[in-house]
């Protein structure tokens, strides 16, 4: 039945700052506390970039600094500035920017002018200063709303803009910065505009050979041949191909990186697949061409349309107004650069030839295997409970697809409690039965002939491709005991064997749960470490009730809604170039070795254990 105090009443207009903060998922996608790549802070700092690097493509300025101290951030540039009597009207006006102007920005990161604005309003403090001509106008607003606007002053500092802010905690929670995710963005825009120097904390980061140093950044090893580096007019790609399983790339539009692909990704790999099969005249499947391969595409669009404010997927089909298709493009200068680059230089030809034709040996080899084991697990998902899914998933389009998460624990009460307290639009559980396999050392053909990895392989959705993936946050959550660890380290070799771009794209996370719990009759702590226990032990008076967790499956559902909600702590797995993951799996996860045995010896740790009257 229908409500019937539906009135005018009901209808709400609400100011700028109003809306972003009440909708901040619109402008930032989730807002996370700084665990994640694409968490709402590091989007905020990202829209703030784009403005700085737009100045630098423009031709304006050769450096920008980058300062991070505990929450605050601060971007300086060295462009034009912005004009000095509209520096209020493009912090707090919505819709208003030069953007708009292709005279003054063209083939430009920011768009419609509402990437500054929603960083004003959903920061406590945001500080704009524009120097400009010998002039300096600074602004300052809390929560978008202005609190000190300085009259014009004489200034002898370089023309440009400085931005300051603060993530609001009211809306972000406690959140923290993780230097290696700013960096990596940063290094982006480096890899994409070459001798652009960009001064973070103090580190000088620079590139001189552009998509070039990504691919070098991004690989643990050397690539099997040099990498193919083609360059035209709104064009840039880079390609190779390694040893790791899957299939990598990097993609960007306008400087932007572009994390979910759109139509310049899937124009680039239906071209550089044709343009191979056509210079071999083999007919591969496109699967055998892309086995292993790492590449980087950047183009340059007039007017591009993105997916959603955050930029993260280019939905344009043309190059412009008056251009050809992204289609057509990309796939003229694919076919004639990269079968150019082929006839010039045969050597590199017959390593890619060898190494396309050893994955089709691969691929046929587990084919029979294969057929059979999703056989297997269409069937035993008919009946198992090992997957108790969630609605709202990764690779839909739904905005919470970002919160989409799937917890890999052990044990039927660890999963049990997680299950019944999760959020199950957007949080699922896969159970493992006991310790999995150590994989190391083995092919992939064990994915599909050991149950438990193949049926976590179709939970995940990874059999095809990485980028078919069914959950953004892929959480390993153990107890935190020497078993605990075991399963950890045996899930980790899974992934960095079969699917290291998990890891290297920051989908996998470690569920950090408290070690402790301290309550009196008045409030109850949960303490992560052995400082926030005495801390606790401190703050709640004499003789608080004490209990020590061993287990998930010791902790209730209703305890748990409080680890896995809005204060769930993550810690992500970073994996860098620098990583030598492969030597510490070979260390930790090969043959039993006198160092091994020493190593352990050496670093062998055991936990105190608690007195008897402090245990429950």
């Amino acid at each position: 039945m229908m409500d019937g105090n539906y009135t005018e009443e009901n209808i709400k207009t609400l100011e700028w700052k109003e809306h972003i903060r009440l909708r901040p998922g619109m402008y930032i996608g989730k807002l996370g506390d700084g665990s994640s790549l694409d968490d709402g802070i590091y989007v905020m700092l990202k829209e703030v970039m784009d403005n700085a690097v737009d100045e630098y493509m423009m031709g304006y300025g050769r450096k920008i600094d980058v300062n991070i101290e505990g929450k605050m951030a601060r971007v300086r540039d060295f462009g034009r500035g912005i004009p000095l009597g509209k520096v209020l009207d493009v912090t707090s006006r919505m819709n208003t920017g030069a953007k708009y102007d292709s005279k003054a920005f063209k083939k430009s990161v920011g768009l419609n002018g509402v990437g500054i604005k929603a960083v004003n309003a959903l920061s406590s403090s945001f500080i704009l200063r524009s120097i400009r001509e010998g002039q300096v106008k600074e602004i300052e607003f809390h929560a978008g709303n202005v609190v000190r606007d300085e009259a014009l002053k004489a200034s002898k500092e370089d023309n440009g803009t400085e931005v300051i802010f603060i993530p609001d905690e009211t809306i972000f929670g406690n959140y923290r910065y993780i230097s290696e995710y700013v960096e990596s963005m940063l290094k982006n825009y480096t890899y994409l505009n070459a001798g652009m120097v960009i001064n973070f904390n103090g580190n000088k980061i620079v590139s001189k050979n552009g998509l070039v140093d990504l691919l070098n950044e991004s690989m643990n090893k050397e690539g099997l041949y040099p990498i193919i580096h083609l360059k035209g007019e709104d064009i840039e790609v880079a390609i190779t191909h390694g040893l790791q399983y899957g299939e990598d790339y990097y993609s960007f539009v306008n400087g932007q990186h572009t994390s979910q692909g759109g139509t310049h990704l899937m124009s680039f790999k239906e071209a550089m697949v044709k343009t191979i099969k056509d210079f071999f005249k083999k007919d591969f499947d496109p699967s055998d061409v892309r086995s292993s391969i790492i590449a980087a595409v950047a183009v340059k669009i007039e007017e591009p349309i993105f997916e959603s404010q955050t930029k993260t997927k280019l939905g344009s089909k043309d190059m412009g107004p008056e251009g050809p298709s992204v289609r057509n493009f990309i796939n003229d200068f694919i076919r004639k650069h990269l079968d150019d680059y082929l006839h010039k230089n045969s050597e590199t030809a017959q390593i890619m030839l060898k190494k396309i034709q050893e994955s089709e040996k691969e691929r046929k080899a587990i084919n029979s295997i294969q057929k059979l084991a999703r056989d297997r697990a269409k069937k035993v998902s008919l009946h198992n409970r090992k997957l108790r899914d969630c609605r709202i998933h990764y690779n839909s389009n739904d905005e919470r697809r970002l919160d989409s998460t799937i917890f890999i624990t052990e044990g039927d009460s660890a999963s049990g409690s997680i299950t019944k307290s999760r959020n199950v639009e957007t949080q699922a559980v896969f159970s493992l039965r006991g310790k999995p396999l150590n994989s190391y050392g083995l092919t992939k053909k064990i994915v599909y002939e050991n149950e438990e990895f193949n049926l976590l392989q179709a939970a995940l959705n990874i059999e095809e491709s990485v980028e078919d993936l069914r959950y953004n946050n892929v959480v390993i959550a153990t107890d935190a005991d020497v078993d605990g660890m075991h399963i950890r380290l045996l899930l980790l070799t899974f992934f960095l064997q079969f699917f290291p771009d998990l890891v290297r794209k920051g989908h996998v996370y470690i569920l950090q749960t408290p070690l402790f719990r301290v309550r009196n009759k008045k409030e109850t702590r949960y303490c992560y470490s052995d400082n926030e226990r005495l801390k606790a032990i401190r703050d709640l008076g004499p003789e608080p009730e004490i209990t020590r967790f061993k287990g998930l499956g010791e902790i209730s559902p209703e305890e748990f809604g409080h680890f896995i909600g809005k204060d769930i702590r993550l810690e992500p797995v970073i994996m860098k170039k620098a990583d030598p993951y492969t030597q510490f799996l070979e260390f930790f996860m090969g043959k039993n070795t006198p160092e091994r045995q020493d190593f352990i010896i050496d670093n062998l740790r055991i936990e105190e254990e608690l007195p008897e009257t402090a245990r429950v």
